[in-house]
């Protein structure tokens, strides 16, 4: 059975009579899944490579190099925004097909070089916050290593005039990020407990949980942790419309309750790296594991959806 449920509520969420279902396999490490117009855009990093699933035409190859690009969201203005790793940058595309229609958002902090760029989102304010671990200068899968030029791993907010700003600095490796609903609290997850792109190599002595801060005036404040994760490290994850979180996992999605209570699992046979709602009724949630992506029947609506 490929569902866990915790709390009654995880089966009004989840069609638990529906396997999860596969849409793209083939790849190496899945990532940045996005719904944009009437596709799913993903990331195989080691392969350079973006793709996209059309509930007609299935898999697609939309760009054959992408910088091994991460995470990506969209913005307010309908445009993909994404995170590079080999670039060391955070871009935006109007078309997310054109390697040359590209706008640079952010690729330095205080004149020196971002790290790798790895997962973002977009305030309803237009500001866009994303995380900058080390993990595609760290690693020689993309052909290069290199020394981080900042010396920490830290999570920044770019302003509508261009200035990017540090906003946390303590973390051993921020990953995913997500704002609450009313976008009062902002949450961060912390892979620092696996080293370099060995998702299986998972030293619990380092973090492996998500903190949450209060925003306030575009600040983080009152850091705490949230939830730990035992299986593996959170890497991406989503926030719905009530505020709850989709967590990734070594095995699999963790439905948790504003509270941090666990509600429910849909349990994968490989790590999961990120998730994203979509689809025609923007119900569908969308998952990157390893390899492969699937789908599962929900009827929740990510928060984002929320902005005008």
């Amino acid at each position: 059975m490929s569902f866990q449920i915790d709390n009654d509520l995880f089966a009004q969420f989840v069609d638990t009579s529906v396997e999860p279902e596969v849409l793209a396999d083939g790849c190496i490490w899945c990532e940045g899944p996005v719904w944009i117009g009437e596709r799913l855009y993903f990331n195989d990093i080691p392969n350079k490579r973006m793709l996209s699933w059309h509930p007609v035409n299935g898999v697609e190859l939309v760009l054959d190099n992408n910088e091994f690009a991460n995470g990506n969201t969209r913005g307010l203005d309908g445009r993909m925004v994404s995170c590079e790793h080999g670039g060391r940058r955070v871009i935006a595309r109007n078309n997310p097909g054109d390697l040359n229609d590209v706008q640079v958002i952010a690729d330095q902090y205080q004149g020196m070089r971002l790290n790798s760029p790895n997962d973002v989102v977009i305030k309803s304010d237009g500001t866009v916050w994303f995380t900058d671990p080390s993990y595609g200068i760290d690693s020689n899968a993309q052909g290069y290593q290199a020394i981080s030029e900042i010396g920490s791993n830290n999570v920044y907010r770019v302003d509508e005039n261009g200035s990017v700003n540090c906003v946390v600095d303590d973390f051993e490796k921020p990953n995913g990020l997500a704002f609450s609903p009313d976008e009062s609290l902002l949450y961060i997850a912390d892979s620092g407990a696996i080293g370099g792109s060995e998702f299986s190599v998972v030293d619990h002595r380092l973090p492996h949980h998500i903190r949450v801060f209060n925003v306030i005036d575009n600040t983080l404040e009152n850091s705490r942790v949230f939830v730990e994760i035992d299986a593996g490290v959170p890497d991406g994850f989503r926030v719905d419309s009530e505020g709850y979180l989709w967590c990734s996992a070594a095995d699999g999605i963790r439905c948790l309750s504003p509270e941090g209570e666990l509600i429910g699992k849909i349990l994968l046979p490989a790590p999961v790296a990120n998730c994203c709602f979509g689809g025609e009724s923007g119900t569908d949630l969308f998952i990157t594991a390893s390899d492969r992506v699937y789908r599962v029947r929900t009827n929740r609506i990510d928060a984002q959806s929320m902005q005008t």
